[in-house]
C-alpha cells in the first residue's frame, strides 16, 4: 500500500507540474508575404532595418513567437536575455541571426530552440528590425 501511495503521490506531482509548464508551445506562423523576399541564401545584415511593414510584422512575430521567454515589449523578466540590449547595427545582427537560427544549448539542456526551417529568414529580420525601435530603457 505505501508503495502505491508513493507511485500515485509520485504521479500526481509530475502531472501538475507538466500543467503548471508552458511546456514545449508550438511556433505562430507569421506572415511575411508584404515584404521583400530575401532568398535561400542567409544575409548577415538587416534588410529591413527602419522599413515600417517590416517593422509591424517584427512586432506581432514577436509577441506570438518570443515574449513568451524574453518578455512583453523585450523586457526580460531575467532569465532569458534582455534583447532590447542587443548592439545595434550590423554588428548586433551577427549574434541576433546566429541564435535564431540555432537556438542555445548547455549541458544538453536547450534554452532556447533554434527557428531555422521553423520561421522563414524574413521573419527573423522583421522581428530584429522591432527589436531595434523599442527603447532599452
Amino acid at each position: 500500500m505505501k508503495k502505491f501511495l508513493a507511485v500515485l503521490c509520485l504521479s500526481l506531482f509530475v502531472f501538475s507540474s507538466n500543467l503548471l509548464a508552458h511546456g514545449d508551445a508550438q511556433p505562430q506562423p507569421i506572415d511575411v508575404s508584404s515584404l521583400p523576399a530575401l532568398g535561400e541564401e542567409w544575409l548577415e545584415s538587416n534588410p529591413y532595418r527602419e522599413n515600417s511593414e517590416a517593422i509591424k510584422i517584427g512586432k506581432a512575430g514577436y509577441n506570438s513567437n518570443c515574449a513568451r521567454c524574453h518578455g512583453l515589449g523585450a523586457v526580460s523578466g531575467g532569465i532569458a536575455p534582455d534583447l532590447r540590449e542587443l548592439e545595434e547595427g550590423d554588428e548586433g545582427d551577427e549574434w541576433f541571426i546566429y541564435r535564431i537560427r540555432n537556438g542555445a544549448t548547455r549541458n544538453g539542456i536547450t534554452y532556447m530552440p533554434a527557428f531555422e526551417g521553423i520561421i522563414a529568414q524574413e521573419a527573423m529580420w522583421a522581428i530584429r528590425a522591432w527589436l531595434e525601435t523599442v527603447p532599452a530603457d
